[in-house]
């Protein structure tokens, strides 16, 4: 994927997510959604500055770096909507590439992709992100609204500023 592409996610997720923790529709909605998303674009986003240092699709696309922002809102209580963008960025260049990317660098170089993956070129790019956040929202929407036993949303409720 490209930057438009992980940039149309990021923000369609975090508008989505932002709905899924704060279904009201009311200025609290609205709050969720920003809350949510401009961490979620600034984590999509984050991988590819990879290019202007060390090796693109390795040095910052791998699973190191995910476990790190991962753990960020447990150890200082921030960032807790990062690691979102950062995995989908991950999703996105895996099944939206044909390249792939080195999830276990720095242990291996080899790149790992969708078999069927599209050119970041390709008319069917920004389709492929589409139909992914898509995929994103219903598993989100799943785990918090049939499956709440594995998630407490109370936590990222209160980390809003709603």
């Amino acid at each position: 994927m490209d930057k438009e592409g992980h940039v149309l996610n990021a923000i369609l997720l975090g508008i989505g997510l932002g709905i899924i923790i704060e279904p009201s529709g009311t200025m609290d909605t609205l709050q969720a959604v920003v809350a949510v998303t401009i961490p979620v674009t600034l984590g999509a986003l984050f991988p590819d500055v990879d290019t202007a240092f060390g090796k693109h699709r390795k040095t910052l696309h791998n699973l190191p770096v995910i476990v790190v922002f991962a753990a960020f809102p447990f150890v200082f209580e921030n960032l807790q909507f990062v690691w979102v963008g950062i995995l989908t960025h991950y999703v996105l260049d895996y099944l939206g590439s044909r390249r792939g990317i080195a999830v276990f660098y720095p242990l291996s170089s080899s790149e790992y992709g969708f078999p069927s993956g599209v050119t970041t070129s390709s008319k069917y790019a920004n389709v492929v992100t589409i139909v992914v956040t898509i995929v994103e929202l219903a598993i989100a929407a799943a785990i918090v609204h049939v499956l709440p036993q594995y998630v407490d949303l109370s936590q990222y409720a209160a980390m809003l500023p709603v």
